[in-house]
């Protein structure tokens, strides 16, 4: 994920920085299955409103005269923006819906557990640790994955929850940037795919499935773009057939990337104006753009898509309170806050949730080591 939207950065995909309990999801889950924190994502530039460009973010789009951004999510726009310090407008705030898991095993929580005496934990356990947040798969691991993926979604069945899980490990992830890794090849890939269904379950869930891998794929030639999508649409297909309350949703960079209609383009070709394959798609991941801002984009980009009238959008407002920096700094750039609570309770049409995909507090490698909890970062996100 490079410059376009929103960078992901895949560290700790061998240390296991996440790990999820095993809450009685079966014998066959090992106690506790790592699971890797959530990548650092670079943005990209956007360009102005007639044709948006990538923002920083996970794997932010390429575009000219612009840093790598870090994944497609969120890359900064060459054309300046609204201005980034400029809060949204008022309005209720959502609240955070029930239905949404929160993951009982975190960095952020460890934090707040090994340091109750610190003065900024209330604030860090209150506004970060006590919100359900999404749940990173962001290493090829084929022979634990479905046991891993397992461990969560047995965990939020029996909480009555729903979670939010990232399946990321497609080839040639973020074009070789700070968030390259991923499976060797893309047969590969589609076994680590079933193997990852076939630990869904039979209980509603939500999949973000791989960001930036449509939005960044500028980097491929027309030949391997169009195998990765081919790949992504059979990703969607064995998901929803796996478990057909599984709610996966695809990659629209975000609003200051890829025009529109060019991104339904892309996203035609990757399976997700199929019922078969698709509930619709996701924006802003890792990256900081204004929530009315993706409102707009994800409703352009779903009527230039096509496809059944129930497809939806859902927006990550984990770090989108300020909007995204003027300059388009993407690496953990200051003044950004904390944005619209997790919920899928949005009143908003065809926006289906606002969830926390990126997790707020963990550096994109400016603040702290990429994809480690930083306590300074995320308190001065939350407070």
């Amino acid at each position: 994920m490079v410059a376009a939207a929103s960078v992901v950065v895949a560290v700790g995909t061998a240390t296991g920085l996440l790990s999820a309990l095993d809450d009685g999801g079966g014998g066959a889950d090992q106690a506790r299955p790592e699971v890797t924190s959530s990548p650092l994502l670079a943005p990209l530039p956007a360009v102005t409103p007639a044709s948006p460009t990538p923002s920083a973010s996970k794997s932010p789009s390429p575009s000219a005269g612009t840093t790598k951004a870090k994944k497609a999510s969120h890359p900064p726009s060459p054309g300046a923006t609204k201005p980034a310090t400029k809060p949204e407008a008022k309005r209720a705030p959502a609240q955070v819906s029930t239905r949404l898991y929160r993951y009982p095993d975190s960095q952020v929580l460890d934090w707040v557990g090994a340091h109750r005496d610190d003065p900024r934990r209330p604030v860090i356990e209150t506004e970060i640790a006590d919100r359900p947040a999404a749940v990173w798969f962001a290493d090829f691991s084929p022979s634990t994955i479905t046991a891993r993926v397992r461990a969560v979604t047995a965990g939020a069945a029996g909480a009555g929850r729903v979670p939010v899980l990232v399946p990321y490990a497609v080839p040639d992830r973020d074009c070789g940037g700070a968030s390259q890794g991923g499976a060797p090849d893309l047969g590969a890939y589609d076994g680590w795919i079933d193997a990852f269904a076939a630990g869904l379950g039979s209980d509603e869930v939500i999949v973000i499935l791989e960001p930036d891998s449509v939005a960044l794929a500028d980097c491929l030639s027309p030949a391997q773009r169009t195998a990765r999508f081919a790949s992504l649409a059979r990703a969607g297909r064995v998901l929803k057939a796996a478990n057909p309350d599984a709610r996966v949703y695809y990659d629209a960079g975000h609003s200051g990337w890829n025009a529109p209609a060019k991104q339904a383009a892309l996203l035609r070709q990757a399976g997700a104006a199929s019922a078969a394959s698709s509930d619709g798609v996701f924006s802003n991941v890792s990256n900081f753009h204004r929530t009315d801002d993706e409102m707009a984009h994800d409703r352009q980009v779903l009527d230039a898509l096509g496809g059944p009238a129930g497809l939806g959008a859902v927006i990550d407002t984990s770090r989108n309170g300020n909007g995204a920096p003027a300059d388009g700094e993407w690496c953990d750039p200051a003044g950004r806050k904390l944005g619209r609570a997790p919920t899928t309770n949005t009143g908003e049409a065809r926006i289906d949730a606002y969830l926390w995909v990126k997790l707020p507090g963990e550096s994109d490698g400016c603040k702290g080591t990429p994809g480690t909890f930083t306590a300074s970062y995320a308190y001065d996100l939350a407070r």
